[in-house]
């Protein structure tokens, strides 16, 4: 797993290092709990400048800054209520198992894949 250390720095973790890291929620993210208990998370998205252009052309006023919408599951609800900044992604990892009776190595593959997914996407970052 790779880390941002900022503006093209990146520092590669080994396994053990990153299931130490915390994962901590980005604060740009809007939470809105739906009736079936699923979360579903508004985030801002930023336009790159020449798309902006071409939409521009094309007669789209918009600002720069759009917003995306993710809509998560039972199990991808769990893993973002379980990430409060305090436990580390190894202990989210064991608390899930717990919850859905699986292998921890089970567990670790679909966990840390989808805590891969909200970094890319900017909703998440490790500390």
């Amino acid at each position: 797993m790779s880390v941002s250390k900022g503006k093209n720095r990146t520092v590669q973790l080994t396994r053990a290092e990153a299931l130490k890291c915390t994962p901590i929620k980005n604060t740009e993210i809007k939470e809105e709990r739906l009736e079936t208990g699923e979360v579903l998370l508004t985030y801002p998205i930023k336009i790159r400048p020449w798309a902006a252009d071409l939409a521009r052309r094309f007669g789209w006023e918009g600002n720069r800054v759009q917003s995306k919408k993710l809509h998560l599951d039972e199990l991808g609800t769990t893993v973002w209520d379980l990430m409060d900044g305090r436990r580390s992604a190894q202990q989210i990892i064991k608390r899930f198992a717990g919850k859905y009776q699986l292998h921890t190595r089970e567990a670790e593959v679909g966990v840390t894949r989808f805590l891969r997914i909200l970094g890319k996407r900017g909703l998440i970052g490790l500390k």
